[in-house]
């Protein structure tokens, strides 16, 4: 089958699309014809070797992607012919994968590849953030910064479903327009205005909850517009610094900041997961959730691919096809 391969860390043009062989099934796995698979910003790192986990080279990035399942172990539970959702560690830039049943989450009717396998890591990353370690409240409002990628969209609509007051912050009037056609009641351009003086214009005051896959400049301005007991979620740090937390804003304004990763949960708390994937396909066939795929590219323009991320062009997912 033919894969991306991650030879040796380093930049999206190293990367090289190879024949590799396919993987054994083993007890309670399926394999999967990959049809679509979307791109994070978490796998322009692993690749350089920068991310939390770091796989040993070779080896194929990808951490989700929407096929059909073609072969399936007899206690996997799922039958051949299903068409799903899967969760990897990596793997996913591939025709074809092998994996637990338990990664593999069946397609609603109606929802095609590309959507499918753009689902995942946005929409379980911020409803996460914002469930699980916010746990915002009706009523608060939420800036989420980086309103317009991927997962920032998904927090926009998920702050929205659970009853926020959303905020969004984002760069120009066309990703701003977005987030608004998304749900949010509020849309901050930070390229050319004051966040903090925006915001207060905005709601009249600071906010509650502030969601952040951005880091760098932007953080101290979001942790400083908290309001006492409020949460800031840190997602990553797509603008490349990491910032230092000051501890005595946390101490005098009664505030906390939170870390997520979510790639910890289906290992410690998988329970959690399942029931985060039928709360949200709930909401997304209510219409409350609508995913957007912005780009779409063939497997051997992953470097085309992730440069959309990188260099921040990306609105909404990116998706390789592997499929027609």
């Amino acid at each position: 089958m033919r894969a991306v391969v991650c030879r040796e860390y380093g930049p999206p043009e190293s990367l090289v699309v190879a024949d590799i062989p396919s993987a054994p099934l083993g007890r309670g796995e399926v394999r999967v014809r990959i049809s679509a698979a979307a791109l994070n910003f978490a796998d322009t790192l692993i690749i350089e070797g920068k991310y939390q986990v770091k796989p040993p080279v070779p080896f194929v990035p990808g951490f989700e992607a929407a096929g059909t399942v073609v072969e399936a172990a007899p206690d996997a539970g799922i039958a051949p012919g299903t068409r799903v959702i899967v969760v990897l560690d990596h793997g996913a830039f591939a025709e074809e994968v092998v994996c637990p049943a338990a990664l593999a989450f069946p397609i609603p009717d109606g929802m095609d590849f590309d959507v499918a396998a753009s689902f995942p890591v946005a929409y379980g990353t911020a409803h996460a953030a914002l469930a699980l370690r916010a746990h915002l409240r009706p009523g608060e409002v939420l800036l989420v910064l980086g309103a317009a990628g991927g997962v920032g969209l998904a927090a926009v609509e998920i702050g929205k479903a659970m009853g926020a007051t959303v905020i969004a912050a984002a760069r120009g009037a066309d990703k701003l327009a977005l987030a608004r056609a998304h749900g949010a009641d509020h849309a901050v351009d930070y390229e050319r205005e004051n966040l903090r003086v925006a915001v207060r214009k905005a709601v009249g005051r600071g906010v509650d909850v502030v969601f952040d896959p951005v880091g760098g400049e932007l953080f101290d301005v979001a942790l400083r517009l908290l309001e006492w007991e409020g949460r800031m979620v840190v997602i990553g740090f797509a603008a490349g610094g990491i910032p230092q937390i000051p501890a005595n804003v946390l101490l005098v304004k009664n505030i906390g900041v939170l870390g997520l990763y979510w790639g910890t949960y289906w290992k410690r708390a998988p329970e959690r997961v399942r029931a985060e994937f039928e709360q949200l396909l709930a909401w997304w066939q209510a219409g409350k959730l609508k995913p957007v795929v912005s780009r779409r590219f063939p497997l051997d323009a992953v470097a085309a691919a992730m440069a959309e991320l990188t260099e921040r062009r990306a609105t909404g997912k990116v998706v390789l096809r592997m499929q027609p």
